[in-house]
């Protein structure tokens, strides 16, 4: 019988149903019993999970690739509703590298300057929109702005009907996860059963065929302009081959733009707000922020602002004190190995516990703090700070989404005074596979800010 390390003493479903209705509270749980390794039963009935809390651990399960430890798609089966069976992140081995090397170049540094200023665009378009002294939810307004992103930099597609259809498509899929109740029917197979557009699964599935019919008419139009010009992630994607020379198929280009969606545009906007949130809930924080923003010239290039060293450190922290991603993609053990004292079989499935080691008393004294100096005074490793997942399946849209983090926010906080408009404190809450604000983020616009001469002017 296979002795697995530090088995949770709880029954499964118990373990299960809290793992989707809370899971914060699961992992920490688990962790004051079992700091660095601990295995949890909630894949599947009698399934078992190692959680992986320790960095040096998790840089050698996401750096053994295929030797000691190999990449599991099986087990991210999870996620096969939302963007299909043909995403990268449902490959495995060769079919997953070569995959990632037709998309990786998507998202080089040169293709993300030139998304910029579509992004500042967007941010002030959307932002005057909103009234003065009225509460908004953040985070549906980031994802607004996120959605308008992706639109633009993966679909191509700008202004009019068909930008209208796929926003309205895609918030209706993405909203429909967006809290524990909903997320479950991701977890329990059972619940996922067409009853009729009004049940549940029904309607989701009924709105991924209108958005699959959406996606597909645009790559058959895409197809059939062959614009050699077109910079869209789409259209790069639509012209690259593979090493035979194949280029990908309709429906491989459907699971990656699906990817893209929920891996890209949901994700992003939960940071956003959850960084609009932290950095107003701790003025001094606020008070240095405004204050290095203000050393840019007037129209300050895009690459000027991503390398702001305090706008850095406060993104990097609020990535750090509330991930979006609980936990890497799973790994399964290859050969007997040793591993925090334990003996590991072949079959053992395992993964790094994102949000435990970000939370970790030994890397970030005072963990419970938000403190963007700690970025500024000391270099984490990349498996100490872990926000994107390692190895061969860190997220491929991590530069664009934190590009646009900086952009956004940079751009916000340089036109607008805000404030929090709720007493009650935000707290991490699931959202499909992630972590999001519970009520939202809750604020107000307080005043519009001045342009920055007035303000130097204003201290004279």
């Amino acid at each position: 019988m296979q002795l697995l390390p530090n088995l949770l003493n709880k029954p499964t479903f118990l373990q299960r149903l809290q793992w989707v209705l809370d899971p914060v509270g699961y992992m920490e749980s688990a962790a004051q019993q079992y700091p660095d390794i601990f295995t949890a039963q909630i894949i599947g009935f009698g399934n078992q999970l190692a959680f992986v809390n320790h960095p040096q651990t998790i840089q050698e399960i996401l750096t053994n690739d295929r030797k000691k430890f190999a990449a599991l798609g099986e087990e991210n089966r999870i996620l096969e509703p939302l963007i299909g069976e043909r995403s990268v992140i449902m490959l495995e081995g060769d079919r997953h590298r070569k995959r990632r090397q037709l998309v990786m170049p998507s998202f080089h540094g040169d293709r993300m300057r030139s998304y910029g200023d579509l992004i500042r665009n967007i941010t002030k378009k959307v932002w005057e929109q909103l009234p003065t002294n009225q509460v908004f939810t953040a985070r549906n307004v980031t994802q607004d702005i996120s959605l308008q992103v992706i639109l633009q930099t993966v679909f191509g597609v700008h202004e009019g009907e068909k930008s209208q259809q796929l926003k309205q498509k895609m918030s209706v899929m993405a909203d429909l996860f967006r809290s524990p109740y909903t997320s479950s029917f991701l977890f329990f197979p059972a619940l996922q059963k067409d009853l009729g557009a009004w049940s549940p699964w029904g309607k989701f599935i009924r709105d991924r065929q209108q958005l699959d019919q959406l996606i597909y008419a645009e790559i058959a139009e895409r197809r059939g302009e062959n614009n050699p010009n077109r910079i869209d992630i789409l259209s790069l994607l639509m012209s690259s081959q593979d090493e035979a020379g194949n280029p990908m198929t309709d429906q491989e280009l459907r699971d990656e733009l699906m990817t893209l969606l929920f891996a890209g545009y949901e994700t992003t906007a939960t940071a956003m707000a959850w960084a609009l949130y932290l950095i107003h809930q701790n003025p001094q924080v606020l008070e240095k922020l405004l204050a290095e923003l203000d050393t840019l010239g007037e129209s300050p290039d895009p690459m000027t602002i991503f390398r702001l060293p305090y706008l850095t450190a406060v993104c990097n922290e609020t990535l750090r004190f509330r991930p979006v991603a609980m936990l890497t993609f799973p790994r399964v053990v290859q050969e007997p190995v040793e591993m925090l004292g334990h003996s590991l079989e072949p079959g053992t499935i395992l993964c790094g516990c994102i949000y435990l080691v970000h939370q970790r008393e030994d890397i970030y004294p005072q963990a419970k703090q938000f403190k963007p100096e700690r970025f500024l005074e000391r270099q984490y490793s990349p498996y100490e700070f872990i926000p994107f997942g390692g190895g061969v399946r860190r997220c491929l849209g991590e530069a664009l989404a934190v590009f646009e983090m900086k952009l956004v926010l940079a751009t916000i906080l340089t036109n607008y005074q805000l404030a929090i408009a709720d007493s009650q404190p935000e707290l991490p809450r699931r959202r499909g596979v992630t972590l999001a604000p519970a009520r939202g983020v809750k604020m107000m616009i307080t005043e519009k800010r001045a342009p920055k001469e007035s303000r130097i002017m204003a201290t004279v």
